[in-house]
């Protein structure tokens, strides 16, 4: 990456920082330093910046880079046709974006064979000059020195005819006319959607699109989104449309017809021409691009935000568990996993094939518990997930097992990692549902640990994030587990191969050979060790050794968050208080005492110093938030136990731009609508809630045949008798039985086509109008 002067300076203004910050981020990037060790590890140098201004600088200058390197291609090109000059040059240095630069470059830019390009070769550009500069020459008289049978002009009415091509395509690339043309667009255009002929013979989760308009300024990003799924499928028909008098109007301004001259109606038709035939389309394309990349990127911040939530969510913590992934005819899969992770024992559970098998399997699962003795029991939460956990909780009741508490397990993308060669490394003999069952006990302990090993993707709370432009989601998701990952930091002696992938300056190839090293010469006793690994150089080890932890290891230091080229200050702030380095980490009464002003310079500063005192006073801690069950409802199990008026306690599994999606316990997320989400005004989900949130709720609307539940956040207040648990008649399936329920739907399926409300210009009440 070069460093461009005017281009720092450009950013400097940009963001409103010191352009020398600017300049240090810039140069600390191109010198292959990560984004989470200069934000942690280098804050006199950029002014305390966090990660999210140093992925802003980075990506702008990226663009910024791109555009230049784009005008020096199309100065070049223009150049060498003889047609660069002086004016033409200063315009193309002074664009701020691709869009402008192209539209200068249209007029040279290589095309295909137009019907302007067939008439020039007729010869017939003169006579387009005489209508695009309104000579005052007669019409009739000079169109017809054009008539050429061999050049294949045999009228007048065809001289004119080819002249007008010629001059539409001129005003069509003319800069200035599509600038303002876009700015028509953007103010004025008009999103509309009908129905294909011919696809109405069926229902289709397009209805609400089958006579929509909005305006282009307006439209959310999950409806414009909805509108392009469904012109993909071949269901909609998508517009943007400006009026064609006003564009019209507007070309007008810059070609003018003159009352005096001959060829006035003869540029009129041209500029119609024009904008009919090429400008507007051409432009329409540019704006629906526009909009693409701006839907595009709104879906792919909620996504990435929800995906950040889920892998900091509070972790159970290094203890026994036992994972259950239900089943039916297989049966449900039990996996033991130590404190650590590691895989112990299975178990095969049948709650499906009589009494005697359910007899069977409580015997089974108290056995394993008298056994492994874990701590909690962590339950899928797909198909038969309520059933087992009445299951589980009924069998330890039985047996007065009171200590051991049961958990259900969001397991979306588990099957994805049962399937996958991280899986297959890790557990070769195992089947693919024991992998599963491993898996969700191991979610429960650590999310963070788990969830890396699977695509964010398929986690299964995104927005459209199969319609959105992949590479760019890519790299975000990318960005926000090397961000999480960092932030909590990574035990080098019990972390997968995936997870130390993704810690500062390592990758995959070097986390195969830190686990490797692991393996062959036993657990790291330091830091230093690394440098023993082939291709772990001292950059990389710079890089990445203040986010590995190293518990019980030669240096005290090795466990926490402060980087190896500052034990030297912490030793040196240990001796001057005449105290073991040990006995400092952690003694609030001594790191009180310490002076910050006797060990700043040029090197370090006082944030540093500051992080170094924090992470002395809580050595190795987790951000993370301490870890509490959920309780849902015990006599909730499928949708039709389910009463309008009913307060529940429920997850928060995916917010999405016109709402949050809840897993109430009955494998069909309900979704607070935005309306339904904060008694005051909020514009957007993710100001009140976010992914893994517990939360209390009202059911507001249940539809039972389309497999839909409205949820309140702030309707709780309603009378008594609504506030009703389920009855008898309504709970008529015992907790063994495993009929009519359907697993949670992925974010993609759930998100489709929601929260298009606007029909002309209506909003409908219905928060699941659309689907």
């Amino acid at each position: 990456m070069s460093l461009i002067p005017e281009i720092i300076q450009q950013l400097a203004l940009e963001c409103s920082l010191p352009s020398n910050a600017v300049h240090t981020v810039l140069k600390l990037l191109s010198e292959g330093n990560t984004v989470p060790f200069i934000a942690r590890y280098r804050k006199e140098a950029t002014g305390n910046l966090d990660e999210l201004i140093i992925r802003q600088l980075e990506e702008r200058n990226e663009y910024l880079q791109s555009l230049a390197e784009r005008k020096d291609a199309i100065l070049t090109s223009i150049d060498s046709q003889g047609k660069l000059s002086e004016q033409l040059k200063n315009e193309i240095l002074k664009c701020e974006t691709k869009t402008a630069l192209e539209d200068l470059y249209l007029p040279y830019k290589p095309k295909r064979r137009t019907r302007a390009m067939i008439a020039r070769e007729k010869g017939l550009g003169p006579l387009a000059e005489e209508i695009l500069s309104q000579s005052a020459s007669n019409l009739s008289t000079t169109a017809a020195l054009y008539i050429d049978i061999d050049k294949g002009v045999q009228s007048i009415d065809e001289a004119l005819s080819g002249a007008r091509d010629i001059a539409a395509e001129v005003i069509t690339e003319n800069a200035q006319l599509r600038a303002v043309i876009r700015e028509e667009f953007a103010e004025s255009g008009i999103v509309t959607s009908k129905l294909v002929e011919g696809k109405d013979a069926a229902p289709t989760k397009f209805e609400l699109y089958y006579e929509f308009t909005e305006k282009a300024s307006e439209i959310p990003s999950h409806r414009y989104l909805a509108i392009r799924r469904g012109e993909s499928e071949g269901i909609l028909q998508l517009q943007i449309q400006i009026s064609l008098d006003s564009a019209v109007a507007i070309a007008q301004r810059f070609h003018t017809p003159k009352a005096t001259s001959s060829y006035a109606l003869e540029l009129s038709k041209a500029i119609e021409d024009s904008c009919k035939r090429l400008l507007l389309p051409a432009i329409e394309t540019d704006v629906r691009m526009d909009l693409k990349g701006r839907s595009d990127k709104y879906a792919i911040e909620i996504f990435a935000t929800n995906v950040r939530n889920l892998l900091l969510a509070a972790p159970y913590g290094s203890r026994p568990v036992i994972g259950i992934d239900p089943g039916l005819r297989t049966g449900s899969k039990c996996a033991v996993v130590s404190a650590t992770g590691e895989f112990i024992a299975t178990e095969t559970l049948f709650l499906v094939l009589g009494e005697r098998a359910l007899m069977l399997a409580g015997e089974q699962l108290l056995q394993l518990i008298a056994t492994h003795k874990p701590q909690a029991i962590a339950i899928g939460n797909g198909t038969g997930g309520r059933e087992t956990e009445a299951f589980v909780r009924k069998t330890m009741a039985d047996a007065g097992i009171e200590d051991l508490i049961v958990v259900p397990v969001n397991e979306s993308g588990a099957s994805v990692y049962s399937a996958s060669d991280c899986a297959r490394e890790e557990f070769p003999s195992l089947d693919l549902t024991i992998r599963g069952a491993i898996s969700i006990a191991r979610r429960l302990q650590d999310p963070l640990a788990e969830l890396v090993k699977v695509d964010p993707k398929a986690i299964g709370v995104g927005q459209y994030q199969h319609d959105v432009n992949q590479h760019l989601l890519q790299k975000k998701l990318e960005e926000v587990v090397e961000s999480c990952v960092n932030s909590v930091g990574v035990e080098l002696n019990t972390a997968s191969t995936s997870l130390l992938s993704y810690v500062s300056g390592i990758g995959p190839s070097l986390a195969k050979k830190i686990a490797l090293h692991r393996q062959e010469h036993g657990r790291f006793k330091g830091r230093e060790q690394l440098l023993a690994i082939g291709g772990f150089g001292l950059r990389t080890y710079q890089q990445s050794a203040g986010f590995l932890r190293v518990h019980d290891g030669i240096h005290p230091l090795d466990s926490s968050a402060v980087h190896p080229e500052r034990y030297g200050v912490v030793e040196k702030i240990a001796n001057d208080l005449d105290v073991p380095l040990s006995q400092l980490i952690g003694n609030r009464n001594l790191i009180q005492k310490i002076e910050l002003c006797r060990y700043t310079d040029d090197s370090v500063g006082e944030l540093t110093l500051k992080d170094i005192i924090e992470e002395l006073q809580k050595p190795g801690r987790d951000p993370r938030a301490q870890f509490e069950k959920p309780a849902f409802n015990e006599l909730v199990h499928k949708i039709s136990d389910l009463k309008i008026g009913m307060k529940l306690e429920g997850i928060i599994t995916n917010v999405t731009a016109f709402g949050a999606f809840m897993d109430i316990g009955v494998h069909q997320d309900g979704l607070i609508h935005i309306s339904e989400l904060s008694e005051k005004y909020i514009k957007e989900p993710s100001e009140v809630v976010k992914a893994g949130d517990k939360l209390h709720v009202m059911v507001i609307d249940i539809d039972v045949e389309r497999n839909r539940i409205s949820l309140s956040a702030k309707r709780l207040t309603l009378s008594p008798e609504l506030s009703q648990k389920p009855t008898a008649a309504n709970n008529t399936e015992s907790n063994r039985s495993f009929k009519g329920n359907k697993s949670s739907p992925n974010a993609s399926s759930r998100g489709q086509g929601h929260g298009g409300q606007v029909q002309k210009k209506q909003f409908s009440s219905n928060p699941f109008h659309g689907l």
